[in-house]
């Protein structure tokens, strides 16, 4: 004879039916050099408590800097994209960061942003979420964002990845606007259109966005692309990065200089320039922005204790420039003898 215990029952009932709380995903997608850092930091502001998992093609973590004055969970991956074998990392990383949240009673964060690097097609992203079942039972996919350059409006022409990036987006905000004409702006959004005939528009002179208007935005009924329209090799192969450390301090015009000189030069290669470096007119670390011919206007990261005073940057280029950092390091000594 069996005797059933009323309390132990209703206790393994109540948890084979407890609803798992479910943490929401943004997935921050978009072209090198469309904005996505600024849109971060912006969604950031609106949301401190979150963490962030950020996508870097090359092998030193830029981004994680740009985001630095937050204090929010940042982890990178670097050294590939989210479409290659970068993707093997995130499934286990987001587990991890699972784990670490049921283990605080005072949950460390609300929300999770993915941003994915800018060559990266998001589709594996969304594959992840949405079919790895111990994943989706605990992760809400709550939309895709992503960033177009309207000086840029090219690369949808010349990059298959920058076009799946708009195709899945939710919401699509054009950025740098206030760099074009009135008519290169209703170019672009006819462009977006296009691709994401469904997707809400945004328009963000001088990157200017309430986030408020992007955590509304809940949308993941996606169907799943057909892998053949993104060559996930033919995006590792094409794209090349090249780092450069400055260990010493810079004249920031002998820089700038040739940096404008280099993006002139290789204009359709060079699609990305960024990094923060050390410069002798100012004691904070600068941010250095630029691709596709132009150079951003610079701004400026506070001071920490932990800085090392050491200035990198990425160069992203579409295909081989094999005197790339040759050529960036004569200019400078020539300009110098100026």
């Amino acid at each position: 004879m069996y005797r059933i215990n009323a309390a132990n029952l209703m206790k393994q009932v109540m948890q084979a039916t407890k609803v798992i709380e479910q943490i929401p995903v943004i997935v921050v997608t978009g072209f090198l050099g469309s904005g996505k850092t600024t849109l971060i930091n912006s969604l950031l502001n609106h949301a401190p408590k979150t963490a962030v998992i950020i996508n870097e093609f090359g092998t030193i973590p830029i981004d994680q800097d740009l985001l630095r004055k937050h204090n929010s969970p940042k982890v990178s991956l670097v050294g590939g994209c989210l479409c290659c074998e970068t993707r093997d990392a995130l499934m286990p990383l987001l587990r991890n960061l699972r784990m670490a949240w049921e283990s605080k009673t005072e949950k460390p964060f609300d929300c999770v942003i993915i941003e994915t690097s800018g060559i990266a097609n998001p589709e594996p992203v969304l594959d992840i979420l949405l079919t790895q079942k111990w994943l989706a039972a605990r992760y809400v996919l709550q939309g895709v964002i992503a960033t177009m350059s309207a000086i840029n409006e090219d690369v949808l022409a010349r990059f298959p990845q920058a076009q799946a990036q708009i195709a899945w987006a939710d919401t699509v905000i054009l950025t740098h606007t206030d760099l074009v004409t009135p008519l290169q702006q209703q170019k672009c959004f006819a462009t977006i259109e296009k691709f994401a005939p469904n997707a809400t528009k945004i328009n963000a002179p001088y990157g200017a966005i309430s986030p408020s208007l992007l955590f509304t935005q809940q949308n993941a009924d996606k169907k799943t692309l057909q892998r053949n329209q993104i060559d996930d090799d033919l995006t590792a192969k094409r794209f090349k990065n090249i780092c450069l450390r400055f260990e010493n301090r810079i004249e920031w015009n002998l820089l700038q200089a040739v940096l404008i000189d280099l993006l002139t030069t290789y204009h359709r290669e060079l699609v990305r320039v960024k990094g923060v470096i050390y410069t002798q007119e100012n004691e904070k670390p600068m941010i250095v922005q630029g691709g596709n011919g132009y150079l951003h206007s610079p701004t400026f990261l506070e001071m920490r204790e932990n800085n090392d005073e050491i200035g990198r940057l990425v160069f992203i280029t579409d295909g081989e420039l094999f005197n790339l950092a040759e050529d960036l390091m004569t200019k400078l000594q020539k300009v110098k003898q100026i």
